[in-house]
């Protein structure tokens, strides 16, 4: 059994060794070394030793850490002598470092403000001794337990190379310790020894596409995390996010290599997880993460490759290249990963079907691009707006670039559908359609182009048959595409297929599996089946994913409006962020309340001030009351409205009442959607 030795330096790897410190005289200790049973070093076990490095001031986090060490079996003593000096001293913390199996070195602040300090020349020589390893060699474990930043930190670069753990405190949860322990090699063969499972590791998961299956993780499966911003300039941490979603983009491509999706991947952004547990979350078996510093015209790209399994790297680089080189860089950087999993990388030359590349090889058009794709993910009115522009400066800079055309109708779908008012939105629209066909007229084969266009006969024009066509052509280009598999799902729940669409959407969580919009999606089929269990199990994941969500405390609402529960229904509703979407909800919840007064008031807030934006929920509203002579009032201005929820209307549990009245049918008929009758016959 390993016996790790942790002080100010002095380390001691078995139980060979007997060290004592003896006050010799004031401001000096002396060592001494009792002879026990101590040999030829080779029979010592000093290879499977921990050392543990770290400044005086650290103390008490060493120590926590030393504990979780000693939980998981491996032996720690524990020494606070403030040893140092002498020829003896310093020989042994050579030898020590020389032979250690792992060298865990503790950052923070103190050793921040130390610029001297014996835990330095310890980093020094054990940054020596990786230039001495094959670069597959696990060895440094660096350990931050306070805030600092890798960007400002003060330590060698070699620690830089390598992933950071995060115990704040030097609190470390058993998962830290299992890594450890999965690091050190056997005692019989230099090999690395089983890490004892850790509940809910990798090997066993959940998989969230059906919420209960267990299932088996891909070996040639990988996450891309998004790449820390070591920039002096903030701004530039749209640059690290694309500089890692090209690769991700780019892996994406190996048929046989299973890709977590980057809105899955990209939610740990800014988050403390161990390598363990986002590989859990994401069903897959490693981990590509890495750090962006850009100065001027110069980039250097750290990146490491590790088997979250077991905590082993398989592979890091470090790249200092000109900025005019980017193109080229994200190819070595995906083809040496590639390498290392030992999957065959189809060809990736700028313009393949779905790089975000522009053909043209234009930097400044592709910037442009990832600063609004930066922006549009922000999910709002002000990110939406600067982001068509920065897509728009795109297509101005290289006019041929159909991603940037695609994405720009995108933006201009959701600005137009989200916020604005039917005039100023059907000039969005208008722009919509124009950068739809540009993009498909320059590239045939791109995915995007073909979902924007989807959307648009989709949410604007009502023509579920050439949505669902367009997001079936999108699949075919990109079979692994998450937001394909969303959107056709979503069409299809349109036209009746709900079942279907629970399918496609659950494969669509197998590769993105914290996509928040899909648990809502799933929620919503859920409650439209009166399936309300599995509907709530869905929402409440979405809300835990994504708190601040638009519209997802709304379908909550909906759910316990099915069920009759006032209180709860209420409750949700006033959970929903203040807005449009929340008075929606706080106007439905009132209708099964006993405050009737409330219940009126709310709905006339609805009709007074957002008529044109919630027509169909305002018809719902009027179900509840069991007003049908209304609720057909309402349905006819939701065509005139372009009402998107107008799509809930067959199979909408608060309708239910009003399918066999023959306005029903004649109404998802003006519409283009399945009848009661339709549907009955379907089933």
């Amino acid at each position: 059994m390993p016996l790790a030795l942790v002080g100010h330096g002095l380390r001691c790897q078995s139980p060979w060794f007997i060290l004592r410190s003896i006050e010799s005289d004031p401001g000096h200790n002396a060592l001494t070394i009792e002879p026990g049973l101590a040999g030829d070093p080779a029979t010592r076990g000093g290879q499977r030793a921990v050392f543990l490095s770290y400044a005086s001031e650290d103390a008490a986090a060493a120590r926590r850490v030393c504990e979780s060490l000693r939980a998981a079996d491996i032996e720690v003593w524990f020494d606070q002598s403030e040893l140092r000096g002498g020829d003896v001293w310093d020989h042994k913390i050579r030898h020590e470092i020389r032979d250690c199996a792992l060298f865990v070195a503790i950052i923070s602040q103190n050793t921040q403000a130390r610029t001297e300090g014996y835990f330095r020349l310890e980093w020094r020589l054990a940054e020596q001794r990786t230039h001495l390893m094959a670069k597959s060699r696990a060895f440094l474990v660096p350990v931050c337990i306070d805030d600092t930043l890798d960007a400002d930190a003060d330590v060698p670069d070699s620690f830089l190379a390598v992933q950071w753990t995060r115990l704040p405190g030097g609190v470390a949860p058993p998962e830290f310790a299992a890594r450890v322990s999965g690091l050190l090699p056997n005692d019989d063969h230099g090999t690395p020894k089983p890490i004892r499972p850790v509940p809910g590791g990798a090997a066993a998961t959940t998989s969230p596409g059906s919420l209960s299956a267990q299932t088996a993780v891909p070996e040639k499966s990988i996450a891309v995390l998004p790449f820390a911003n070591l920039s002096a300039d903030k701004d530039n941490e749209y640059f690290s996010d694309g500089l890692a979603e090209e690769i991700l983009n780019a892996l994406s491509q190996v048929e046989d290599l299973h890709v977590a999706a980057r809105m899955s991947s990209f939610s740990f952004k800014g988050k403390a997880a161990e390598m363990s547990d986002i590989a859990t979350k994401l069903h897959v078996a490693n981990v590509l993460d890495g750090s962006v510093r850009r100065a001027g015209n110069r980039i250097r790209v750290m990146v490491q490759l590790v088997d979250a399994r077991n905590g082993y790297q398989l592979w890091s680089e470090r790249y200092d290249r000109p900025y005019k080189d980017l193109f080229a860089l994200q190819d070595d950087i995906t083809h040496a990963v590639a390498g290392a999993l030992k999957v065959h990388l189809l060809s990736q030359e700028n313009g393949s079907p779905q790089s975000d590349r522009p053909t043209s090889g234009n930097l400044e058009a592709y910037t442009s691009v990832l600063e609004g794709k930066f922006y549009f993910r922000r999910d709002n009115e002000a990110g939406v707006s600067k982001a068509i522009e920065h897509f728009t400066r795109a297509t101005q800079l290289d006019p041929r670039y159909p991603l940037a055309w695609s994405l720009a109708s995108q933006a201009w779908t959701s600005l137009g559908g989200n916020y604005l008012t039917p005039g100023p939105a059907d000039e969005a629209f208008a722009r919509a359609r124009v950068a739809a066909e540009t993009a498909l007229a320059l590239a045939p084969g791109l995915a995007s182009a073909h979902i924007a266009r989807g959307w648009l006969l989709h949410w604007v024009d009502f023509d579920w048959h050439g949505a669902e066509a367009e997001y079936r052509r999108a699949l075919d280009l990109a079979p692994a595409d998450s937001d394909a598999k969303e959107r056709l799902g979503d069409v299809l729940a349109t036209l009746g297929q709900v079942e279907t669409a629970i399918e496609l959407t659950r494969e669509a969580l197998v590769s993105d599996p914290l996509r928040a919009s899909c648990y809502g999606d799933l929620a919503y089929y859920f409650w439209r089946l009166n399936r309300l269990e599995e509907a709530e199990t869905a929402i409440r994941r979405a809300i835990e994913l994504l708190p601040r969500g638009s519209h997802y405390h709304v379908t909550l609402t909906r759910i316990e409006v099915a069920r009759g529960n006032a209180q709860a229904a209420l409750a949700a509703a006033q959970q929903e962020p203040a807005g449009s979407f929340q008075e929606a909800a706080v106007a439905l919840a009132r209708q099964i309340g006993n405050d009737r007064d409330a219940a009126d008031a709310a709905l006339k807030n609805l009709i007074d001030r957002y008529t044109e934006f919630f027509p169909y929920v305002i018809a719902e509203i009027y179900a509840l009351r069991n007003e049908p002579d209304r609720v057909f009032e309402w349905l006819d201005k939701c065509w005139r409205y372009r009402e998107p929820f107008i799509t809930l209307l067959p199979h909408d549990p608060f309708m239910r009442r009003f399918r066999d009245d023959s306005r029903f049918s004649a109404f998802c008929r003006k519409f283009g959607l399945p009848t009661p009758a339709e549907l009955e016959h379907r089933t």
